[in-house]
């Protein structure tokens, strides 16, 4: 009779992806590859992590810790607890420049929304042309300080060009910038004409991801362009559009520059937008404390809005299969 050994069968090698044995050797040097390329991963990503670091956490964080003091930069902050936030909400002019920035955002977005997304449509359906799309995105080279600059001339009520035009046509010149009316409206307008060649080219990209084959589809069944667009363009362009609201509602509640330039607030606080009234108590008054206060209240709005479009327009879904 034959006894079976009992000593186990010898081990057969590893064996890895595409069939090829792996020994702990090979097992070790991938390891250290791997390694190699994390380490080169993170001296790429150093500079803009302390870029980060030094010019955005560092602030915020002493920002925050500002608007818990009484600060004035020629004496040590000292602490105040909440009194900062209590002022603030007691403030008839932030409650002001808080409406003032929303008016300005509502008029802002929603002009430039619309009028952006027919530049879009139009430059991807009539003509993809680079240097059509070099002359929507010209105004956007301007700074806001040049643009607001000559707008304030040509709208200006008595020897502005604009007016002068308003005037040859048989109607009453129209205070643009000295009208607490006319004067928001007429800001957001500036802007739009600014910003609104750059949020086209990113809606323009946004488009050439929806595959031609789905309009073509849609013209054999008989679809218009309008129609179309409602069923196609829009539903897939939904996440793009999404991602631009938010980057263009963020830096609109920023407006600023344009405001300095133009009206300084005026007339009688009408366009004394949050920013610029943050400007004026810091710099103007040197109360940086409670700046810093409106600031955190700002930041805290725009998490707010950010997180609430971002749900609602379900900017990290797609519909494109």
């Amino acid at each position: 009779m034959t006894i079976a050994s009992s000593s186990p069968p010898p081990s057969l090698p590893l064996r890895g992806a595409e069939g090829a044995p792996t020994t702990p050797t090979a097992r070790g040097a991938r390891t250290r590859e791997d390694g190699g390329d994390g380490r080169l991963a993170a001296l790429f990503v150093a500079p803009a992590m302390l870029g980060f670091l030094v010019f955005l956490l560092w602030p915020t964080l002493r920002g925050i810790y500002l608007s818990f003091t009484r600060y004035n930069l020629l004496t040590p902050a000292e602490w105040v607890g909440l009194d900062n936030y209590v002022r603030m909400v007691n403030d008839p002019i932030f409650w002001n420049s808080l409406w003032v920035t929303v008016e300005y955002v509502v008029i802002n977005i929603g002009v430039q929304t619309v009028a952006a997304l027919a530049i879009a449509v139009l430059l991807q359906r009539l003509s993809q042309s680079a240097v059509l799309r070099g002359i929507v995105l010209a105004p956007y080279l301007l700074s806001n300080v040049v643009a607001g600059i000559v707008f304030l001339w040509i709208l200006d009520t008595q020897l502005g060009i604009g007016n002068e035009i308003i005037g040859a046509l048989g109607f009453d010149h129209i205070p643009f910038l000295a009208d607490e009316h006319w004067a928001i409206p007429t800001i957001a307008l500036i802007n739009v004409w600014r910003h609104v060649g750059y949020t086209a080219l990113l809606l323009f990209a946004g488009l050439q991801a929806i595959p031609n084959d789905m309009y073509e589809a849609a013209k054999v069944d008989g679809a218009g362009e309008w129609r179309m667009f409602w069923r196609i363009t829009l539903p897939l362009l939904r996440p793009v559009l999404a991602v631009v609201l938010i980057m263009t509602v963020i830096g609109s509640f920023q407006v600023f520059d344009t405001v300095a330039v133009t009206t300084q607030g005026g007339p009688a606080n009408a366009t004394n937008v949050l920013q610029f009234y943050l400007y004026g108590a810091a710099f103007g008054r040197f109360q940086f404390g409670y700046a810093s206060a409106m600031s955190v209240a700002l930041l805290v709005v725009l998490t707010a809005i950010t997180i609430i479009q971002y749900r609602l327009t379900r900017a990290g879904r797609t519909d494109l299969g």
